[in-house]
């Protein structure tokens, strides 16, 4: 099942510079697999050492944030666009 993941421009030196990539997974845990067979290094970016996600990185499926969703278990579907987006802070 291929999903549309958005890359944010900081991550896509990893891969080839390029914004959206195509990517197979049941599930945000399956597609961060998938993006690091495609996109080496990657997912140390995304995941700390434990394999969780990082505080700073948000995620959404079809704009809905994964926190208030089933967070690295959150299915996907054929056809769902995933967002990667930075945190954003200041002051």
């Amino acid at each position: 099942m291929s999903v549309k993941v958005l890359i944010p421009t900081p991550l896509q030196k990893f891969t080839s510079d390029q914004a959206t990539i195509e990517c197979d997974g049941a599930t945000i845990a399956e597609l961060l697999d998938a993006l690091e067979q495609s996109c080496p290094g990657i997912k140390a970016r995304l995941c700390d050492d434990s394999g969780q996600l990082r505080r700073f990185i948000n995620f959404y499926v079809n704009s809905e944030d994964i926190r208030f969703l089933d967070g690295q278990n959150t299915a996907l579907q054929a056809g769902d666009e995933v967002s990667i987006v930075p945190a954003v802070a200041g002051g």
